[in-house]
């Protein structure tokens, strides 16, 4: 009975060894799995940078009282394009009226005395030519001409002066452009310093200037840039191409160039101002909009882009995974740089033509040999 039980134990032993080697000859014989994989290539890969900034008018021109007084009148609509000379505010006008009329008198007076002192001298000249007066007499009637003449010309120069305080009671806009919400109102005491009241601004907005600041790093890369276009006769300032983003996510139909650039970095922050002109035809752009300048920083030759997807982090370390030549998964260690869109420019760690797994990343292990099937990316 003990024979037969360990004959039967054996028999089931071999059964369960026979169905494991078939298990694995059909697992040696299954075909490798299908990776798709992307050929690396080297180019020239530019780089580029979002800077936050701020759009301001071609010009901006505050508009304020020159002369103190009540503000009697408003000539415009708020929000408005009108031209230069328009008329914007009026003040009261009687102080400076009176002023002018006083001064118009003061001018007369100088004159009728002018007008008695080339009397006395026409007189008196002859009369001294013949030794009939003295000479100190003459001398006299030329010393009151001559004083009369002066008091004639600062007469009329308080005159002109207040003729121009009195022009000051109206407001002209000194250019073109776009007037905003006025901050004061008929009734209003204006123009008394030392606060004078600023009554509005005009804004010229036929184009528009973008300022935002870059670091010393990124300054020192876009100099050298932009010196290396110079040395190949690219006009650097005209040619900078730069791009701006609106607030919407929308790019800016017209491109920019840079045409100013500050004289030093703030030592508090670290930064230069930049400053770029834009385009601005169909009056989209206003004063105070925020926006995100696109500036291309420098250009990485024969670089390498591989699209992000093919990438793996973990703990702050990047890898890919790569097809050698016998279709075997070389899990690989990357060095990263900046983000182009959907891809990342790879430092170190690959070189051109290599095999990098693009999709079935889940199937690609290292050491395991694989199916691969190449991909076209069609980067723009």
């Amino acid at each position: 009975m003990k024979v037969s039980l360990i004959k039967a134990l054996c028999v089931l032993c071999l059964f369960f060894l026979a169905c494991d080697k078939i298990a694995e000859e059909k697992k040696t014989a299954s075909p490798p799995p299908k990776v798709t994989i992307i050929e690396t290539e080297a180019e020239d890969v530019p780089i580029y940078q979002d800077f936050v900034g701020q759009v301001y008018g071609f010009k901006d021109i505050a508009i304020r009282a020159r002369v103190e007084g009540f503000l009697e009148g408003i000539h415009f609509k708020e929000g408005s394009a009108l031209k230069k000379g328009k008329l914007l505010y009026t003040l009261e006008s009687q102080p400076f009226d009176a002023n002018v009329a006083a001064k118009t008198s003061k001018v007369a007076e100088a004159k009728t005395g002018l007008a008695y002192a080339d009397s006395e001298l026409r007189r008196i000249k002859p009369l001294a030519e013949e030794n009939a007066v003295s000479k100190s007499d003459l001398d006299a009637a030329v010393a009151r001409y001559d004083a009369s003449t002066a008091s004639v010309k600062a007469a009329e120069a308080n005159l002109r002066a207040a003729n121009i305080q009195l022009s000051y009671t109206k407001i002209y806009s000194p250019i073109n452009g776009i007037i905003g919400r006025t901050q004061a109102k008929v009734g209003d005491f204006v123009g008394k310093n030392p606060n004078p009241v600023i009554l509005n601004t005009v804004s010229n907005i036929d184009s528009v200037l973008v300022q935002f600041f870059i670091t010393e790093s990124q300054y020192l890369k876009w100099s050298r840039f932009l010196q290396e276009k110079e040395k190949k006769g690219t006009d650097k300032r005209k040619k900078a191409n730069l791009e701006l983003i609106l607030a919407d996510g929308t790019v800016y139909e017209h491109k920019g160039n840079l045409d100013f650039v500050d004289r030093q970095v703030d030592p508090t922050t670290g930064a230069m101002l930049i400053q770029a002109s834009f385009p601005n035809p169909e009056g989209l752009l206003r004063p105070g909009l925020f926006a995100k300048v696109k500036a291309k920083l420098y250009v990485v030759e024969n670089g390498i882009l591989i699209p992000q997807r093919c990438i793996t982090e973990l703990q702050g370390l990047f890898n890919v995974m790569v097809v050698g030549d016998d279709n075997k998964i070389d899990s690989r260690e990357i060095t990263v740089g900046p983000t182009i869109d959907e891809y990342r420019l790879i430092v170190d760690g690959l070189k051109p033509g290599e095999k990098v797994v693009y999709e079935g990343l889940q199937l690609a292990r290292d050491g395991v040999v694989v199916n691969p099937q190449t991909h076209k990316i069609d980067q723009q």
